[in-house]
């Protein structure tokens, strides 16, 4: 087992950068993904610690060995694309035998390997079969076991799940997800679906245009987001952001206006807030925030406005409203019990407590 270490790590193509001095330690056992949309570098860094990609600036370390100058075959990795790259001419037990087989190793010793792996991965009835004789989930599990039987220092999986379907993807995702905690191996894994983010990480790095934008648990970037852009792309639904203009005489409490709507600010916000009294700000608030006046939950004290309903969408144990407040569209999240229909105009109540507040001018976060 092994720990990851980018040191200012960089991918240059003529003058243009893929990466930028990306800096991340990735702790031994750890479960890090790499998210970001596309371009955002993710794959760029994930193929420059696997040896596919020149270091243009900066290290890359394997436990305490530097491996810039270190072919791929020799940093003992295992990866797993997101096309499953089997051999259709091969048995499933071939396939997960071959690179083995290449490293000379005793059949009895390959024979082993191979057989726990299709226990781990519950394909053993699958092993004589051949990769068209399967499904899209038993062919990436193949891919998985042919990543495992190397015993690898650090397993790296480059969206492995973007070929399966829905439901298929939400099965597998919890199968790595379990696999990981049973090999205590250090996971490091890409993606741009932040839910397969949110739901398998032990910390998450986002990336956009090739810089770092912040790393942290999912917890952490969900609730304390660093800038506009992580607070956007993580979480689903995504979060609603307001134009807002901080009012209030000075001694008395703070107030933003959106549009017409005048909403009181908590007093966790005041003080940080007190540098923008008649600026412009922008909010952020997430669609679980915002509830159906009649549905309220005890130990809330909303600010209330009036919103149009245009959309809403019934998801059984809750309802999605799209809404307009004056110019801005906003997404609810609300209870299902809500009769809020499209055309009406209903009152809504915001929990300003769990607003996040941004200076429109940098994007950076002022507070939480």
């Amino acid at each position: 087992m092994a720990s990851v270490v980018f040191d200012r790590v960089s991918k240059r193509y003529d003058r243009s950068y893929a990466l930028k001095e990306l800096s991340l330690t990735i702790e031994d056992r750890e479960f890090l993904v790499l998210v970001g949309p596309s371009g955002s570098g993710k794959s760029t860094a994930m193929r420059m610690l696997a040896g596919l990609e020149e270091v243009s600036e900066g290290r890359v370390y394997i436990g305490e060995r530097m491996v810039n100058h270190v072919p791929p075959r020799d940093r003992d990795i295992a990866m797993v694309f997101q096309s499953y790259a089997l051999y259709p001419h091969m048995s499933v037990y071939d396939n997960m035998a071959f690179g083995l087989e290449l490293r000379h190793l005793p059949r009895p010793e390959i024979r082993r390997r191979v057989e726990e792996a299709g226990r781990i991965l519950g394909i053993e009835e699958l092993l004589g079969r051949k990769p068209r004789q399967l499904s899209g989930g038993q062919r990436q599990r193949v891919a998985l076991g042919r990543a495992i039987v190397r015993d690898p220092k650090v397993f790296l999986l480059d969206e492995p799940l973007s070929n399966l379907d829905a439901k298929l993807r939400v099965q597998t995702r919890a199968e790595i997800s379990k696999l990981h905690q049973r090999l205590g191996t250090t996971f490091v894994y890409v993606t741009h679906d932040q839910v397969e983010a949110m739901t398998m990480a032990t910390r998450i790095a986002v990336l956009k245009d090739g810089e770092l934008q912040q790393a942290g648990t999912p917890h952490d970037l969900y609730h304390t987001p660093r800038n506009v852009f992580v607070a956007g792309f993580i979480g689903s639904p995504a979060i609603n952001f307001l134009n807002a203009v901080v009012t209030g005489p000075d001694g008395e409490s703070l107030r933003v206006v959106i549009g017409q709507a005048l909403l009181e600010l908590p007093g966790s916000l005041q003080q940080r807030l007190a540098a923008f009294r008649d600026r412009p700000l922008l909010l952020g608030i997430r669609p679980e925030h915002i509830y159906d006046r009649e549905f309220v939950p005890q130990g809330i004290r909303p600010a209330l406005a009036r919103a149009l309903v245009e959309v809403t969408e019934l998801m059984g144990n809750e309802t999605l409203l799209h809404l307009r407040l004056e110019d801005t569209p906003l997404l609810a999240r609300v209870d299902a019990r809500t009769h809020a229909r499209p055309g009406q105009e209903i009152e809504i109540a915001l929990d300003m407590e769990r607003v996040y507040a941004f200076d429109p001018a940098t994007e950076e976060a002022i507070a939480s």
